[in-house]
């Protein structure tokens, strides 16, 4: 063994004090976007230039004042269009300005943005229709639409969070809505049905959680085969049994859940009959949000979800039982993706029928990777799909030009983007999808 003897006479160099730099880093992804978005609209005003008013309903006569006549407003459509166009196309020059400074293009900027492209894009879409655009029941409808969504999002975010892939929402939305349809309609009661509901969603949980988190097989294929066997196992249940007797097992009709309209909150204009004139459903979902952002960045066991899910490894090493934190987040996301499976039977129709859910598990999914694995974000991304979704009927129905096949393909087209990184930064947590196993089993 070899030492160094170090001559204390011997005197350092003093390369003087450690300077600490901040580097930033200039992003114009944002502003990027914008321009896109303004030069795509500018274009289409340009390529197809259509004559007539656009009717906006925006009052339907129950709120505190009507706005236009008899709650219509008629504005010129192309000329109403390019307004919208040249204000987005100045917030667009304010976001490069913000991004050449390095300052963030604030979020409120963002949504008046958004707004704007719709109002010019449904402008231009309802000019000349005889119909009119109910903008109430736009956005009323788009809330309907997005309540699977919303609770398939907070479900996918629970599990991911905790470490677990749940591919599977899709397979609890259907089970879920088949069995809130059957209970409902056997006990006539809803509230019953809704509780079935929550246990189903559950119950595909927990099978999603023995493979995934006690056999430790690969979590997609989990998921994927439960989709295909819940579809299936539905519809032979619904073939051989529930028709047999359609009014007494498959019928909802007399006993959903009625629209419940909160005094005052109800009667302010354009908003008020679309979000506060609507089933219970909807307002749980508005608390199912704030609770499940709550718990996971306000209390103990939402730190334990985070932790078994970015690190399990240091989460085991500080005493936290990974698996059985894992196990308790995939049980509480079956529960929550059980309820936006009974508003199919219990809400929007009345009745069960074949693989009603139509994939909305995998656009929750995607609202999940689209909003950042964040429980307010995911939902708002849930909320922007169910409009785009409900977009297309709305366009049909005022004979719009625009393929309604184009709207249903957005939120794809959407997700694609985010993943791709050009709305923003989405990281999946770290060890989502890793199974974990504990040493010494």
């Amino acid at each position: 063994m070899s030492t160094v003897t170090v001559d204390p006479s011997t005197v350092l160099p003093d390369e003087g004090p450690i300077e600490h730099r901040i580097v930033e880093k200039r992003s114009v992804k944002t502003a990027t976007i914008l321009a896109v978005a303004t030069a795509l609209l500018a274009l289409l005003l340009v390529a197809s230039p259509r004559q007539g008013k656009t009717n906006f309903q925006i009052t339907l006569g129950n709120e505190f004042f009507s706005i236009g006549e008899g709650g219509v407003v008629a504005v010129p459509a192309v000329p109403f269009a390019w307004i919208c166009v040249a204000i987005m196309a100045v917030l667009t020059v304010v976001a490069f300005v913000l991004s050449y400074r390095y300052s963030k293009f604030p979020g409120w900027a963002s949504a008046v943005f958004g707004l704007l492209a719709v109002a010019a894009f449904l402008s231009w879409a309802g000019a000349g229709a005889q119909g009119r655009l109910n903008v109430v029941g736009l956005i009323g409808n788009a809330i309907l639409v997005a309540i699977p969504l919303v609770f398939g999002a907070l479900g996918g975010v629970i599990g991911e969070r905790a470490g677990v892939v749940n591919i599977a929402i899709e397979a609890q939305l259907l089970m879920a809505a088949f069995t809130g349809a059957v209970v409902g309609s056997l006990t006539a009661n809803a509230w019953v049905g809704l509780l079935a509901a929550i246990l189903a969603g559950a119950g595909v949980a927990a099978i999603l959680g023995v493979f995934a988190i006690n056999y430790r097989v690969e979590q997609v294929i989990v998921g994927v085969v439960l989709n295909v066997l819940i579809i299936g196992v539905t519809t032979f249940l619904f073939s051989a049994w529930l028709q047999t007797d359609m009014q007494r097992l498959n019928s909802t009709l007399e006993h959903r859940f009625p629209d419940i309209a909160i005094p005052l909150l109800s009667r302010i204009p354009i908003i008020g009959p679309a979000l506060f004139n609507r089933p219970v459903i909807v307002y749980i979902m508005y608390v199912a949000v704030a609770a499940v952002w709550f718990a996971l960045y306000r209390t103990r066991w939402g730190l334990r979800t985070r932790a078994v899910g970015e690190h399990p490894k240091a989460a085991d090493t500080v005493g936290i039982k990974v698996n059985a934190t894992r196990w308790l987040a995939v049980l509480i996301a079956g529960a929550i993706v059980g309820i936006g499976g009974a508003s199919y039977t219990l809400v929007s129709n009345p009745s069960f029928n074949r693989e009603m859910t139509a994939g909305f598990g995998y656009i929750a999914l995607a609202a999940v990777i689209f909003g950042n694995w964040d429980p307010i974000r995911a939902s708002l991304a849930g909320l922007l799909f169910g409009f785009a979704i409900n977009l297309q009927s709305v366009l049909s129905v005022i004979g719009s030009p625009v393929p309604s096949q184009f709207m249903l393909m957005l939120p794809y087209v959407v997700t694609l983007l985010a993943v791709a990184g050009l709305v923003g930064k989405s990281r999946a947590p770290a060890a989502d999808g890793v199974a974990y196993t504990v040493e010494g089993h």
